[in-house]
């Protein structure tokens, strides 16, 4: 993390996305749900679009830009189908609050901010690609109470600055603004994570936002306890229940397996990342009289 940043790790929260993952099939959303909380994750998240108002009708009527991953005749059709409703969204939270697990939504648009704001959820995000769409931010900040939070994938330093200094005009961006370390990619090759943005992160918003997270798209799962060591308290992953299922999201995402390996080892991480109470432990006691050299 930032040289000389005073940091005190907090407990991870970890993000299962499920986001499209369900294919479009409310029962299949219940199911990552239970899925998520066999997992232990903190949050099952979803996605909430309007697509007749994200979409020109140009991008609506064209063809899926990946044909084989298409649930409909045009990219409009398609996304209608993965689609749910409010109502389902509502019912989905409230599986939520029944099992345990808190649900969160990322929102595209501004109607489908006020829908999932009328649902009262702990926090909602905003996507790294609608995060320069003041609108969408401003209904946010103004009109919720929650945590927003949002991502920083393809965005530019001054686009950060601008994010940031947006939710401080109201004096909110320290109590409920969360920010998260992103690369746009899906899967993101190594090279391409970037972690020590982190750093940079925290030397220029540390002081100013409620906390920092980290929103991956790699594979596997050892770089989420990197970012995490680095000061990123959430930890957001795409979740599915099989990699091979049609759509564009399931190849960057964990299977059950994976997520329930990721939150072990968040939380491994967590309660080693202190700093010895003295200078020899007590579980180091009996070794030393054991085996330290004598002179």
């Amino acid at each position: 993390m930032s040289k000389g940043f005073n940091f005190k790790y907090k407990a991870p929260k970890t993000v299962a996305e499920i986001g499209c993952n369900h294919k479009g099939d409310f029962e299949i959303a219940k199911e990552l749900i239970d899925l998520a909380k066999e997992c232990k994750a903190d949050y099952a998240k979803f996605q909430k679009r309007n697509n007749k108002e994200l979409l020109s009708k140009d991008q609506y009527e064209a063809p899926h830009p990946n044909p084989a991953n298409s649930y409909g005749e045009t990219y409009g059709a398609h996304r209608e189908y993965l689609e749910l409703t409010v109502e389902q969204h509502a019912e989905l939270k409230k599986y939520c609050e029944q099992i345990g697990i808190g649900y969160a939504t990322s929102v595209w648009d501004v109607t489908s901010a006020r829908e999932i704001i009328s649902l009262q959820p702990d926090y909602i995000k905003v996507p790294s690609a609608c995060n320069n769409y003041y609108e969408l931010l401003k209904v946010l900040r103004d009109e919720y109470q929650g945590g927003v939070h949002i991502s920083f994938g393809m965005t530019t330093h001054h686009e950060e600055e601008e994010i940031v200094s947006f939710f401080e005009q109201t004096d909110q961006a320290k109590d409920r603004l969360v920010i998260y370390d992103c690369t746009s990619g899906y899967p993101v090759p190594f090279e391409d994570i970037c972690m020590l943005e982190i750093n940079r992160i925290y030397e220029n918003f540390g002081h100013r936002v409620a906390e920092i997270g980290f929103s991956g798209h790699h594979l596997g799962i050892a770089v989420d306890i990197a970012a995490y060591t680095l000061g990123g308290r959430w930890i957001e992953r795409h979740f599915t229940k099989d990699r091979t299922w049609k759509g564009t999201d399931h190849a960057a995402s964990l299977e059950p397996t994976g997520l329930k390996k990721l939150v072990r080892d968040l939380h491994a991480a967590y309660k080693s990342l202190t700093y010895k109470p003295t200078e020899i432990l007590p579980i180091e006691e009996v070794q030393r009289k054991k085996l330290k050299f004598r002179n």
